[in-house]
Formats: structure tokens, sequence, C-alpha cells
């Protein structure tokens, strides 16, 4: 298992969502400068050389490795609800978490936090049954395991509450926020049908990632300050703007420590 243990503020990036052929993101971009790496497990995007070539990439630059499950819509990118029952939506997490932990071991190394994708991720926070079914497939996986194996999930006002239902199966959250991305008045992120919920300008972004680093308010989309603690800061690789401040967003987070690996 890798070290997740750090005081700081861990800065993960979505990656490894390339499909054949069809290349998106900037993995090799991301990947020097982020501590956790989210990787796509085939369902919404990537393929199996994908995940091996990514398992790779991660593990050359020491970054801990997470999978990344979601609704199996390679069309619509994961980013649309489907109805699943509790009993699928528990074993499609298993079985990609499942695919993913094997092509980790057979280089050595482990997946060691899930964080669902797109539709799948949201749909936990507004039905209680998608996020009990979730934490069903984590805690199968996690006797696996001599170590815990948290579950990755969108940081709110509500953050208690979460934990506590998690706990019920015995997992730990880790809460993550967003430099690139819009909030609403309840906590919440933009709905990407607005045209505004993805911020384009890098000095949103570091100021965003700014306020999530030290702590204080971020600034919701009509003005509302929102008090948001956080675990790990996201980036999105298929933002150009979100890639071009990375250094900068990783000096902000790790300040002198800040150095490339790998």
């Amino acid at each position: 298992m890798a070290d997740m243990n750090t005081t700081k503020i861990a800065l993960n990036a979505d990656i490894g969502e390339s499909f054949g052929a069809w290349q998106m993101g900037a993995d090799d971009l991301l990947m020097p400068h982020i501590d956790w790496a989210n990787i796509a497990c085939g369902f919404h995007a990537s393929d199996p050389l994908t995940m091996l070539n990514t398992v790779k990439l991660a593990k050359q630059h020491e970054v801990v490795i997470g999978a990344h499950p979601a609704y199996p819509d390679l069309v619509g990118f994961g980013r649309r609800h489907m109805a699943c029952k509790p009993d699928e939506i528990t074993a499609m997490v298993q079985y990609q978490v499942g695919a993913l932990q094997a092509i980790a071991a057979g280089q050595g190394t482990t997946v060691d936090y899930v964080k669902p994708h797109g539709a799948l991720y949201n749909d936990m926070l507004s039905d209680g049954q998608t996020f009990d079914a979730v934490c069903a497939a984590v805690a199968a996986l996690q006797q696996q395991r001599s170590e815990p194996l948290p579950l990755m999930i969108m940081a709110t006002p509500e953050n208690h509450a979460w934990q506590q239902r998690a706990e019920t199966q015995g997992i730990t959250l880790i809460f993550e926020g967003f430099a690139d991305r819009a909030y609403d008045d309840n906590g919440r992120l933009r709905s990407r049908q607005f045209s505004d919920a993805v911020y384009q300008n890098d000095e949103q972004i570091l100021e965003q990632g700014r306020r999530f680093s030290q702590g204080e308010a971020i600034v919701s989309i009509t003005g509302k300050p929102l008090n948001i603690r956080i675990d790990s800061l996201c980036v999105h690789g298929d933002n150009p703007s979100a890639i071009n401040t990375i250094e900068k967003l990783r000096t902000l987070i790790h300040g002198d420590e800040s150095q490339e690996r790998g």
C-alpha cells in the first residue's frame, strides 16, 4: 500500500481516460505533479492497455493509484444517470476496481482508494441507496486487504453526516474539492449543463485552489461564502486551463516540497 498519510492536502486528477487510438487529456503532463491518480477502469473510458500504461506511469512518478469506476456508459463518458439497482451498482464497482487491482498487482503496486466517476459520483450524494451500494462494494474489496480502502466523495457542508453513514460499513471517506469547478449555493458542484460550470480562467482556478488549501471559504457562483473542508483537491485532465496551472497549484499546496518525482 502506498503512503496516503499526510497532513497536507493531496492533489489528484482523473486520468487514464483515453480509449484505443482516441486520446483524452494530457496524462504525461499531469502525472509528475499530482499525488493521487484516479484511473479509469473501462466503463466510461479506458481499455486494458490504457489502464496498464497509466498504472506504469503512476508507478514511475510515485503517485498513489486510485480506481475511478463509473456507470457503463462509454458514449456518454459516464456523465449520464443510469437507473441501476443497488446490487448492480455494487457488482459493477467491484468488477471495475478488481480489474485495476489485477493490473496494478502485475506491476508490483496496489490500488489504494476508490473515487467513482461522473454521474455515479454525483448520484451517491443525491441517493442514499446508491451511496450505500458503492460503500458495500468498497467494503467487500477492503476485506481482501490488511489496510483500509478509503472512498473519495465530494466534500460538502454535510461531510460529518456522510462519514457517519460510511462508518456503518467500516469505510473511511476522503473529502474532495475542485479547483476548476464552480459551486452552487448549496455547496454542490454546478451542473456541467451550464456554460459556467468549469473554470477556464487560470486566476480563478488558482484562487479557488488557494482558498481550499488554506482552509478559507470558497465563493459560490452567486458570491455566497462556502466553508467546505477537504482532504484532496482535484484538477481535470480534460481542462486545458487546469493543465496550465498544475505546477502553480502544486506549489500552493506543497510549497518547497513541490519537486517533480520519478
